[in-house]
């Protein structure tokens, strides 16, 4: 394990269609060195088997530690246990409730409050549309108390050939907000147009 608490980080992966953006984070990181801790929601787990080829082992392989969703006893759930930031990925609706609302019935969202009371970056790749009022207030309610909320939208000027392409294109630039590089993001270049 890393003793370096800038190169620990937290990956959460919530019920939300789009599991394929939480297994690239892990891996795209697992790449580049870090520790990363992951918990995954119950409903995570059956929306992998619908998204996914891989199971649940496979994805907990790409991780340095894995947390129950109810082991609200887990080294993340503690403010002094220190991590770069906290990226969710995707983000369900309730996941992303609990987390404005501080109702942390789990250690997914027990996670991301302890990232936001730390001061800490936490980035929420928030999976759904339309969004009605009461998504908008939630997510203006975590931003206002330090959290990015990302959608993860495709950025067609970089010309993605694969769904491959745009995932890890969107999940670059939610690692850029955390100061993180990869090589995964093609950066706009108004001079390059192939």
């Amino acid at each position: 394990m890393s003793a370096d608490w800038q190169q620990r980080f937290v990956v959460g992966i919530s019920g939300a269609s789009g599991i394929i953006y939480g297994v690239t984070a892990l891996r795209i990181l697992r790449e580049l060195g870090f520790e990363t801790h992951l918990v995954m929601s119950k409903s995570a787990r059956l929306t992998l088997s619908y998204e996914m080829s891989i199971d649940a082992k496979e994805v907990d392989a790409l991780a340095s530690v894995v947390h129950g969703v109810g082991d609200i006893g887990a080294s993340i759930a503690s403010g002094s246990f220190r991590v770069r930031g906290m990226l969710v990925a995707p983000c369900s609706i309730k996941s992303l409730s609990e987390i404005a609302y501080g109702t942390t019935s789990n250690l997914l969202s027990r996670a991301a409050d302890v990232t936001l009371k730390e001061r800490r970056r936490l980035v929420l790749m928030v999976r759904e549309t339309p969004l009605h009022s009461g998504h908008l207030r939630a997510m203006t309610l975590v931003t206002d108390a330090g959290g990015i909320i990302m959608p993860p939208v495709p950025a067609f000027y970089a010309r993605p050939q694969s769904i491959e392409d745009m995932v890890e294109h969107s999940v670059g630039r939610a690692l850029d907000l955390f100061d993180i590089e990869s090589s995964v993001v093609r950066r706009w270049n108004p001079q390059l147009k192939s």
